[in-house]
């Protein structure tokens, strides 16, 4: 038994845990040994929201590897969309397209090891491919048992609300979920996107929550940053800057006035904010999913989700 808590994605019946793990660290930062012990870690804690994509290497080759035959004790999301360079044959910059969505469901499902996927998720927008295409190509993967449920990745609030409404019009499943980049460094999707999940019932799901470290404590003001870091070998240095180091230092006396952590306000607290329904984070270690799974069950009270929102504002 563990305390990790579980809520229902947006307004559908799916449950999922308030921590998810990322796979994206899957056969690139970290190898099939090093993948199983952070799956093994992610259940003993409770996770069981295991989000990948086609586009992430061999990560869902990992991840099926690493699950066996646990498969049916997690929700498995994957993404499509993305271009993989000809492994889905050629397509033409159309990969919301009915016919691509059939070749892309089909690798993944065998890359896999599975008859169905849980959440199915449109990875970016398909600017060549019209959303009524897309969402009518899920339908019927929905009907065929392939998949459950669908959702978006980097939508804009707009694209968000266009989907809903064309759902509803055409009488097809409907975007559930929204996974988009969001912590308290990188809030921008608070103008827009955060409302339309809101107005139509669509759950949050954030990603790089951790802003790719800078909300460890991992990166101080003034000093070199660490070569293996995220944010210095992807070459996002202008992360580091004092604005975003304000930030940090405020969070982090927040944290010490409350006798918490810095990764508890920031997994937590995120959590915490409206629409989120899990918190999606990477990890290359058990430690790390230990630690990422324990600081998400922090919840603020309604005193310390003010200030914190006033810390960030």
């Amino acid at each position: 038994m563990t305390d990790m808590t579980y809520r229902t994605l947006g307004t559908s019946g799916l449950m999922v845990s308030t921590v998810g793990l990322g796979c994206n660290n899957f056969g690139m930062r970290i190898d099939a040994d090093a993948t199983q012990h952070v799956v093994d870690a992610a259940i003993e804690a409770g996770i069981t929201l295991f989000d990948t994509s086609d586009s992430y290497g061999d990560s869902e080759l990992f991840l099926a590897k690493a699950l066996g035959s646990r498969r049916d004790q997690v929700v498995i999301a994957t993404k499509f969309g993305s271009d993989l360079r000809g492994a889905n044959g050629p397509d033409w910059d159309a990969r919301g397209s009915r016919r691509y969505i059939r070749r892309a469901v089909e690798r993944s499902l065998k890359r896999l090891g599975t008859d169905h996927i849980d959440l199915y998720q449109l990875h970016k927008p398909d600017p060549n491919t019209p959303i009524e295409e897309t969402l009518a190509a899920l339908s019927e993967l929905v009907r065929d048992g392939l998949i459950r449920y669908i959702g978006s990745s980097n939508l804009k609030g707009w694209q968000i609300a266009d989907a809903e409404w064309k759902s509803r019009a055409n009488g097809t499943e409907r975007f559930i979920s929204a996974q988009n980049l969001y912590s308290f460094i990188e809030r921008g999707i608070e103008d827009e996107v955060i409302p339309a999940c809101e107005a139509y019932g669509v759950g949050m799901l954030p990603y790089f929550p951790l802003a790719s470290g800078l909300l460890t404590g991992k990166y101080q003001r003034g000093q070199e940053p660490p070569a293996d870091g995220r944010i210095t070998a992807w070459g996002m240095n202008a992360m580091l800057s004092d604005r975003n180091f304000d930030i940090v230092e405020a969070l982090t006396t927040f944290a010490t006035e409350r006798d918490i952590t810095l990764l508890d306000v920031a997994m937590g607290g995120l959590a915490a904010q409206s629409t989120v329904s899990s918190v999606i984070a990477g990890a290359t270690t058990a430690e790390q999913v230990r630690a990422n799974a324990a600081a998400g069950l922090w919840v603020p009270s309604a005193e310390d989700h003010k200030a914190l929102r006033a810390l960030v504002a």
